[in-house]
């Protein structure tokens, strides 16, 4: 059976590493940004694609620098709430049925918005989503399977006064402590914020997450922001391999006790290791993904993102992505930013299919890991029923397809 992109599109799909930064409608930005004042570099959705959000980049800096003008409209409540709505919907439009969205609540809360604040507005803005799609007569009937999410709140490796209003008041009033303990006393704030949302709010905080730089910020920082967690049955994910060795991978999950690993682009490269007490750096890196497949710790792969900012990868065939299924890695497939990376859940799968020559029976098992690798907020019985009904309606779509 030929594996189409309107095949993919009508599947049933998750997104586990979807920031809500990355995410914003260009003509959403550009709205907000003429009525809060802010400057953009162009007041046109071209003029946007030409200066900052390009299909291609010339490294990680300027992969980022999209996020300083996305941040700036997400300053308010009412404006993070309709962001967060139509990134639900933008998602529910092409077949996606679960998702997390992840971001930083200290990179938006200032002034009179506090950690909480920026919490339940991007619960807001998802939960109207999903009553709305919920309510449709295919999901009502149970003809389809209903839209859910969670909530994954970041915190930041490093970050300076000038990241946000709140970063600067947290760098101000430690202005003589050594940075490292600033970095884990934010961490603690975040998690602490996101704890007192799940367990006092009732909202869907599912996990926390470590954004940054990885090079020179290592995450013995915010082991205890992460023991915190776990402490209070939060999942934990790390950005982690991405722009640094497979020891960094080693360290999430080590030092943290990842649940999931964003990215992981570097873990077949034992070239890159820095750590001069490794000696035999190729078992080392056999033993580690051994270590990740034993513990079926999931990859959140980021395709076109990760093409966009290593420039080791010439080719998407390039990619680890083929290692990692050959390795029997438990991976899902995300779009790490849909705006600043111009891509879809639909884009990716379909890249994959065609870069990696995949069967329909792989990209069953990449959606399946999706649902079951999930972070889902209910009971866990609740979990493996709404993963049987995405997969049964899989199913479906695959038969109706196949008797076209």
């Amino acid at each position: 059976m030929k594996i189409t992109r309107e095949l993919i599109e009508k599947l049933p799909k998750t997104d586990l590493h979807l920031h809500l930064d990355g995410s914003v409608r260009l003509e959403t930005l550009i709205e907000l940004a003429r009525d809060g004042g802010v400057v953009l570099p162009s007041y046109t959705v071209e003029g946007l694609k030409q200066t900052v959000f390009k299909e291609n980049y010339k490294d990680l800096d300027d992969y980022l620098r999209g996020f300083g003008y996305t941040c700036s409209v997400m300053r308010q409540k009412e404006n993070i709430q309709r962001i967060s709505y139509e990134l639900a919907v933008d998602n529910q439009r092409e077949g996606v049925r679960y998702i997390e969205v992840r971001f930083a609540p200290q990179l938006h809360a200032g002034g009179e918005m506090t950690l909480s604040d920026t919490i339940v507005a991007v619960n807001n803005g998802l939960d109207r989503a999903r009553r709305e799609f919920n309510s449709s007569e295919a999901v009502v009937s149970g003809a389809e399977p209903q839209f859910e999410y969670g909530i994954i709140t970041c915190a930041m490796r490093y970050f300076n006064r000038h990241f946000s209003d709140y970063f600067n008041d947290i760098v101000s009033v430690h202005s003589y402590s050594p940075e490292d303990k600033i970095f884990g006393l934010a961490s603690l704030e975040v998690v602490g914020a996101a704890v007192q949302a799940k367990r006092e709010m009732g909202l869907p905080v599912v996990g926390v997450d470590l954004a940054g730089p990885e090079k020179g910020n290592p995450p013995i920082h915010h082991r205890e922001a992460y023991m915190l967690a776990q402490r209070n049955f939060l999942n934990k994910t790390v950005h982690a391999g991405e722009a640094y060795g497979p020891e960094s991978i080693f360290q999430a999950i080590t030092e943290l006790g990842a649940d999931r690993i964003g990215h992981g682009t570097s873990l077949f490269k034992p070239e890159t290791i820095t750590d001069t007490s490794i000696h035999n750096t190729d078992r080392y890196v056999n033993d580690l993904v051994q270590f990740i497949a034993n513990r079926r710790i999931t990859v959140e792969v980021c395709l076109t993102s990760n093409m966009q900012t290593d420039p080791e990868l010439v080719r998407l065939e390039d990619h680890p992505f083929r290692k990692m299924m050959d390795n029997k890695l438990s991976c899902s497939i995300c779009t790490d930013n849909r705006t600043v990376s111009h891509t879809t859940v639909t884009d990716e799968v379909y890249k994959a299919v065609n870069a990696f020559d995949l069967s329909l029976n792989e990209v069953k098992t990449l959606m399946v890991y999706g649902f079951k690798r999930s972070f889902f907020p209910r009971d866990y019985k609740e979990k493996r029923s709404y993963v049987r009904k995405c997969m049964d309606y899989f199913e479906k779509v695959v038969a109706d397809q196949d008797s076209l």
